[in-house]
């Protein structure tokens, strides 16, 4: 079922988090960099700055007719319903072009509570998989994501989130945009949602190192705000089966085989502030460590925390 709405209405305001609360700030975009002008561009190979990264054209436009979003999720019958509004919100942007085919993916990956029954009454299409293996439910959900349509690859665009996080309204059109450009891929950043009130100096201080880390062209990679054409995640082997770093391993792939990746900090995605999150090794679990490492008073070890 498509999650386009027949009327291609506009979003309505979101106002809620739902149990997300309210999201910590990582700033506004006028702290990222001034905007370039319209349609300047960059040479090969070289950085792309803050500010409007989307007017830049690596190559000749690529057409596209689908996009489709695939969202791996482990028991997240709590938090999966507003990650799916979110979904929905944006897949009714009225700067995304009507003729855009619009698909979503949940992967219940080892799931023993409503996950799956949930998504589907929201109109998802569901894989269901009992890897418990984040890179082999992406990768599930990418291979069911490519057969829902008949396009070839080249005009499928894949983009990815997570259970817990809450896409911003013009996050497809953007990531549709960008690959109507000529980007093979997309990377883009994350904002902590909610959290415990007693560690907002922690997220304050995580948000400040987050946004300083790579200069012009950051550093992080984060599953939840991720796109990339089908073409190109095809040809270096779509994600591999990692319990975790599975996204890192993808970006890194396409890199090094020369395909455009455009590094973002546009359209950043709420992602739950939770300390026991469902995978290991992601941003959740850089979190819990830095409460850790609060908790114990050790505050240098965080300013040398690597990127994620």
């Amino acid at each position: 079922m498509s999650i386009r709405p027949p009327d291609g209405g506009r979003p309505g305001t979101p106002g809620e988090y739902g149990p997300f609360g309210p999201p910590a700030s990582y700033g506004t975009p006028a702290s990222y960099g001034t905007p370039v002008a319209h349609g300047t561009p960059v040479p090969d190979g070289a950085p792309v700055p803050y500010g409007s990264p989307a007017l830049y054209v690596p190559r000749a436009a690529r057409e596209l007719a689908a996009l489709a979003v695939v969202v791996p999720a482990h028991d997240e019958e709590a938090l999966l319903p507003h990650a799916l509004a979110a979904l929905r919100r944006a897949a009714r942007h009225p700067a995304l072009p009507v003729r855009a085919r619009v698909r979503v993916v949940v992967v219940a990956d080892a799931c023993a509570d409503a996950t799956a029954a949930l998504a589907q009454a929201a109109g998802a299409h569901v894989v269901q998989v009992g890897a418990r293996n984040p890179g082999r439910a992406r990768a599930a959900g990418a291979a069911a994501a490519l057969g829902l349509f008949d396009e070839p690859p080249e005009r499928v665009w894949l983009a990815s989130t997570d259970a817990d996080s809450l896409v911003p309204a013009n996050w497809l059109a953007r990531q549709w945009r960008w690959g109507a450009r000529g980007w093979d891929a997309v990377v883009g950043t994350v904002r902590p949602l909610g959290g415990d009130p007693a560690l907002a100096g922690l997220l304050h201080r995580e948000a400040a190192l987050y946004r300083a880390a790579g200069g012009a062209r950051h550093p992080h990679v984060h599953g939840a705000n991720l796109g990339v054409r089908a073409d190109a995640y095809l040809g270096v082997g779509g994600f591999p089966p990692l319990a975790t770093g599975e996204d890192r391993a993808l970006v890194h792939a396409l890199e090094s085989g020369g395909h455009r990746v455009l590094r973002t900090r546009r359209s950043p995605v709420g992602t739950s502030a939770r300390l026991h999150p469902r995978a290991s090794g992601g941003y959740g679990a850089r979190l819990a460590r830095l409460a850790l490492l609060a908790a114990a008073e050790e505050t240098e070890p965080v300013r040398g925390a690597g990127p994620v």
